[in-house]
């Protein structure tokens, strides 16, 4: 934890925020039966605003590399100390991944070990290098090669017992691949959307971000700042949608059309975010993501530990004992709202939470650091 006295770019810490808000509030609906479709993540094929969160942190993950490390670099660090940083840094975030999976139920034997943290210090390992020892031009080039490469293995690389270009939820090449080196400890038997080969094309989404933050700090003025990432962000996302029919989005399986559309779409929500906040200073909206999205990681995790509580905790009632959060549900929210919009109101209320218990870290500019 350290007291942050640097100025920040509030437009990103705003967008973390609205990122981080849009993780916790699909992850935490007071029933899993009674989720809107909105709320819930695309079943395969397609998308839903609840598959974009993810892939948005990603992002911002990448923005933050190259703000974070061009002042390193900047100021001369060692090499040996840049690397240290990132390396202890992917190490703590998969440590927290897996100690939130095993707490309350030390399983070893059924460890699922991909996770969304567990990516997220893996792709963060990768791109930080990456942007550490090569250029822009360069990192262009290998996100193209990143997209273009998993694209060619996803379709022309054959499945035992399938075949080539599988893209179903069984037989494609990604779940052969979870199966065979991480078979037994993956969130499904033959399948994890946060498995091993679909992480290449989630490096990019980091990647693409740490484009977007050179052109953020670079000396052009805010006006051509701001045009650039919405033409980018235009572009990207439409061509995303036109490649769609050759080479499905697809969350699960983190399509190269999954991170060209959602990398576009987090570029003209951050370039709103940019005009508004940076741009013309309206910013009272955004005091809560910003509350948030300065101990994003500190919110994200804490709320996984009080959702694995509140489904820890029994209470017993006429029936037999049930989860603190079922009863919550079903004695309170359900009845006061209906089951769809009591599920709602639940996760928002969990996302309330989180802000208010914030707040005071916020306002003394404390920041938990990883």
């Amino acid at each position: 934890m350290t007291a942050q006295t640097k100025n920040r770019l509030s437009s990103l810490d705003a967008f973390r925020g609205i990122t981080i808000a849009g993780m916790i509030l699909v992850n935490n609906p007071g029933s899993w039966k009674h989720v809107y479709s909105s709320l819930g993540h695309a079943e395969w094929h397609g998308w839903t605003p609840a598959d974009l969160v993810f892939p948005f942190f990603l992002f911002i993950v990448g923005v933050s590399v190259s703000l974070a490390l061009s002042n390193r670099i900047a100021r001369g660090d060692s090499l040996s100390s840049v690397y240290l940083k990132i390396f202890k840094r992917s190490l703590i975030l998969f440590a927290i991944g897996i100690f939130l999976r095993l707490l309350f139920r030390f399983d070893f034997e059924n460890l699922r070990i991909p996770g969304v943290l567990q990516r997220i210090a893996l792709c963060y390992l990768v791109s930080s290098v990456i942007f550490y020892k090569v250029g822009p031009k360069m990192r262009v080039a290998i996100v193209f090669f990143l997209l273009a490469g998993y694209y060619s293995v996803m379709k022309f690389v054959p499945v035992p017992g399938y075949g080539a270009g599988v893209l179903d939820c069984q037989g494609n090449l990604c779940g052969y691949i979870d199966a065979k080196l991480l078979g037994g400890h993956l969130y499904k038997p033959r399948f994890d959307p946060e498995g091993i080969l679909s992480t290449f094309p989630a490096i990019a989404t980091v990647l693409i971000g740490t484009l977007t933050g050179d052109w953020l700090r670079s000396s052009r003025n805010r006006m051509q700042k701001f045009t650039g990432i919405f033409v980018a962000g235009f572009l990207m996302t439409a061509t995303g949608l036109l490649l769609h029919p050759v080479f499905p989005i697809n969350k699960q399986l983190w399509t190269s059309t999954f991170v060209l559309f959602t990398a576009g779409a987090a570029l003209l929500l951050l370039g709103m975010c940019y005009v508004l906040i940076d741009g013309i200073g309206v910013k009272k909206w955004a005091f809560p993501f910003l509350v948030l999205g300065t101990n994003a990681i500190f919110a994200y995790a804490t709320s996984i530990l009080m959702a694995k509580i509140l489904v820890l905790i029994k209470v017993p009632t006429a029936a037999g004992r049930i989860a603190l959060q079922s009863y919550l549900f079903q004695h309170f929210f359900s009845p006061l709202a209906g089951d769809l919009n009591g599920s709602l109101i639940f996760a928002l209320l969990f996302v309330l939470i989180w802000i208010i218990m914030l707040i005071p870290f916020y306002k003394k500019r404390i920041f938990f650091k990883i």
